[in-house]
């Protein structure tokens, strides 16, 4: 099912893919580069209902209106806000998430709206090659418990990068949009599954 619905900077659709007797909500934002299709966004769509997990792929308004380039991170935060009643509105606890630009989203936004954790996929610490530009602070900031899951390439930030008291979880050979070489031993399907699985062990654990 799919929501379209407005907010102060457009219109934003919601996708829902929906558990049978959900005791969770995993709101999930697209990055800067590309939307709701994704791969790690449609794994996990894919995987968690049928673990009792209602994912909702948040398509923010630059994407609904045909746009090639995302806005300030303020514009991005305000469509993220105003979606927020619609995502809780359906009964469970709701988790906000997002890959790359979208988990800065739900880090910066995600206590203030009312989340009970925050997922964060492929978060980038860092322009690629400037390590000096940490963008740490958003992460350990966040104020809930956080789950971060990482490509072991990517240039965004390796999981050895981030600082004390964060542990991505690795995705062994998996690059900023988890994707892995073709002579990956583990290949592109088993890489998605490190992501579901994980995911999936983190929200069943979540004390909600």
């Amino acid at each position: 099912m799919i929501d379209t619905l407005p907010t102060p900077v457009g219109d934003a659709r919601l996708h829902w893919y929906s558990a049978s007797a959900p005791r969770l909500v995993l709101a999930l934002g697209h990055g800067a580069g590309g939307g709701v299709e994704a791969r790690d966004l449609l794994a996990l769509a894919g995987a968690l209902p049928s673990r009792g997990v209602t994912v909702a792929l948040v398509e923010q308004p630059w994407r609904v209106a045909g746009k090639k380039v995302a806005p300030a991170p303020r514009t991005l935060d305000a469509a993220w806000a105003a979606l927020w009643p619609a995502l809780a509105a359906a009964g469970p606890p709701v988790v906000a998430g997002g890959r790359s630009a979208g988990a800065r989203v739900a880090c910066r936004t995600g206590r203030e709206l009312g989340a009970v954790g925050v997922l964060a996929l492929s978060f980038p610490l860092h322009p690629p090659g400037k390590p000096e530009k940490s963008r740490a602070d958003e992460l350990t900031g966040a104020g809930l418990p956080t789950l971060v899951v990482q490509g072991a390439k990517d240039p965004f930030g390796r999981p050895e990068e981030f600082p004390p008291g964060i542990r991505p979880v690795s995705v062994p050979d998996a690059d900023h949009g988890f994707a892995v070489p073709k002579r990956a031993p583990a290949g592109q399907e088993g890489a998605l599954t490190v992501i579901t699985e994980a995911v999936a062990d983190w929200l069943t654990a979540l004390p909600v």
